[in-house]
């Protein structure tokens, strides 16, 4: 009964956080007004900048920032007990995530939907444009390559995922030409898309498809080259075409899953099937980095993810047609991705308990095994595909208490997996495409700005990082030791922009991203520090020359903004600076 009861308190905290504390920062904080004109109506142009219901922008901006981070992190993280990771994705995402997600989104909107890395110039100096942008890129680099491979290691471990992940494109085409091009009514058709959709897990159980090796490239990699063609194609596409009905489906797909997790925790907690079987607290397990800084930085979206504010400066800000439309897309959004998190946590901390089968096979253990079995080290737990399988298990046996086949369970999870991390693939892309063009139209070098040229340049250089290694398509491992740290780095550089923000509003409205700045920075910081000890000692030069570029970054920006800040602190400045809307 103790994961019914986390589940059911943890519901209610959001429901009333969102009201209480999203309200408060929306209403008094940034004075959010419906009269003010969004970038999406003031550039209007039916490609990137398109007015768009909140509901409907909501679904895009949700399944945008969630992907398998809300999974892969607490998968991970729960090795240091389930009670310290419970804690951080509840009090992280409301006080810090939901805020750095709603800040982003808004003080874009406010700046003719620019990306965080623009409009840092105007926030601290021109000197840091460049490095925001550098943090950026590398981010966007790493996010692309690592999530084409994801999506390809979810098609390889559960292949009846394939068809239905891939039916689900031609679905949201025929939605979006039905919702913009004849009106119909968005709700009754994305609600008998997802039912098409769901039909299509039939096929996708009896017809597992497995890609075969092809020209010597196994199917790992023949996958990241078909994913990332598609993100191309994707990310050029007017975002009423594909993205925008893709990603209300998806939201749809998110309401049911999490429905069916809901009721299978009821079910399989009263008939006396569900117990915590993961330690409340393990502050040494086998092999793993200390819990501080490193729980606040394995789990990220869920809590708090800089990924989060380039999609919320990228996309959705030159979506969102009113600006109070902004809290529920932004704080909201975060909030449900902090639901989702807490499921997930639920899934591996008892979920995975009603049955579990070891690597390398062998007879189904239960209980504190099962949980031992997958956990036994930090080692143990990690890799792509264990993290993902770990959740994926433990969900389908608790919706098989509803008396649905454990394979079908299993279908469900592994597309709801691959399609949010399909939805992230397009939107990072897409904001790459927009920061590569910020670039190099900051330089002069506008024959590279053109959105063909601009979506090459982001889709060539992840290919290039995916193969760096070789034909598996595996090449941003290499680098996905520094993606916590570069995410969480650049989480805390956005903290501190939007504290810059509210600081020239006066008053002592600049603590509510202030505080959580300083908090993010202290951890990012003394995470990288130590990552640089760990590559040293391995003698990694790669992750060591990097590593230090970012600390280098890092500690430049945060050193800028408290210059800056304390240089405007004492002009008494009180009225807020001219903005471009």
């Amino acid at each position: 009964m103790a994961a019914l009861l986390i589940m059911v308190l943890a519901f209610a905290g959001y429901l009333i956080m969102y009201h209480l504390y999203g309200k408060f920062i929306g209403n008094k904080i940034f004075a959010l007004s419906a009269a003010a004109k969004p970038p999406s109506v003031e550039f209007e142009d039916g490609i990137d900048y398109v007015p768009t219901r909140k509901e409907v922008i909501f679904g895009h901006h949700f399944t945008s920032i969630a992907g398998t981070g809300p999974i892969v992190g607490p998968a991970i993280a729960i090795i240091w007990g389930w009670v310290p990771a419970l804690i951080w994705v509840f009090v992280g995402s409301i006080v810090m995530g939901a805020v750095h997600d709603f800040g982003a989104l808004i003080i874009s909107m406010r700046n003719q939907g620019k990306s965080v890395a623009e409009f840092t110039s105007k926030y601290i100096n021109s000197r840091t444009k460049f490095f925001f942008f550098v943090i950026v890129f590398l981010e966007l680099w790493i996010v692309i390559a690592i999530f084409g491979l994801v999506i390809a290691v979810v098609f390889t471990m559960y292949p009846q995922a394939v068809i239905p992940v891939w039916l689900e494109i031609p679905i949201a085409l025929y939605l979006g030409y039905l919702m913009y091009k004849k009106g119909k009514n968005v709700i009754t058709w994305s609600i008998i898309a997802v039912i098409v959709m769901y039909a299509t897990f039939i096929i996708g159980y009896y017809v597992p498809f497995k890609m075969p090796t092809i020209l010597g490239i196994p199917a790992t990699g023949v996958w990241t080259i078909i994913l990332l063609a598609y993100a191309f194609i994707a990310s050029t596409l007017p975002v009423t075409t594909l993205l925008q009905p893709r990603d209300f489906i998806n939201s749809h797909q998110l309401v049911i899953a999490l429905g069916l997790l809901f009721l299978g925790v009821i079910v399989s907690a009263f008939s006396g099937n569900l117990h915590i079987v993961a330690p409340a607290v393990q502050l040494a397990p086998a092999k793993a980095p200390p819990m501080w800084p490193f729980l606040f930085i394995t789990i990220a979206c869920g809590a708090i993810s800089g990924f989060h504010s380039l999609v919320s400066s990228g996309t959705s800000a030159k979506q969102v047609r009113k600006e109070d439309d902004s809290l529920f897309v932004g704080y909201g959004s975060m909030l449900m991705e902090g639901v989702l998190a807490t499921m997930v946590i639920i899934a591996v901390a008892a979920g995975i308990g009603m049955g579990y089968v070891p690597k390398g096979g062998g007879e189904s253990v239960a209980g504190v095994a099962a949980w031992t079995a997958h956990y036994s080290s930090w080692a143990a737990a990690a890799g792509l595909g264990s993290k993902i399988s770990a959740f994926v298990v433990g969900a389908a046996n608790m919706i098989g208490s509803l008396g649905i086949p454990h394979g079908v369970c299993l279908v469900i999870m592994g597309v709801f997996v691959a399609s949010f991390a399909a939805t992230t693939l397009d939107t990072a892309t897409r904001v790459q495409r927009y920061v590569v063009a910020e670039l190099f139209g900051g330089l002069k070098l506008n024959f590279l700005t053109g959105r063909y040229i601009a979506t090459f340049i982001a889709v060539g250089s992840a290919l290039v990082l995916a193969f760096v290694t070789g034909a598996g398509g595996k090449g941003a491992l290499t680098l996905w030791p520094l993606f916590g740290a570069v995410n969480q780095t650049l989480a805390a550089l956005v903290l501190i922009i939007i504290t810059l923000y509210l600081e020239k509003k006066g008053g002592l409205k600049w603590m509510v991203a202030g505080l959580p700045a300083i908090f993010m920075s202290v951890m990012t910081i003394w995470a990288v520090i130590m990552n640089q000890v760990k590559f040293l000692d391995k003698q990694n030069m790669l992750l060591t020359v990097i590593n230090v570029c970012i600390l280098v970054v890092a500690v430049w920006i945060a050193v800028e903004g408290i210059a800056k800040f304390f240089s405007s602190a004492g002009t008494g400045a009180g009225e807020p600076e001219p903005e471009t809307t």
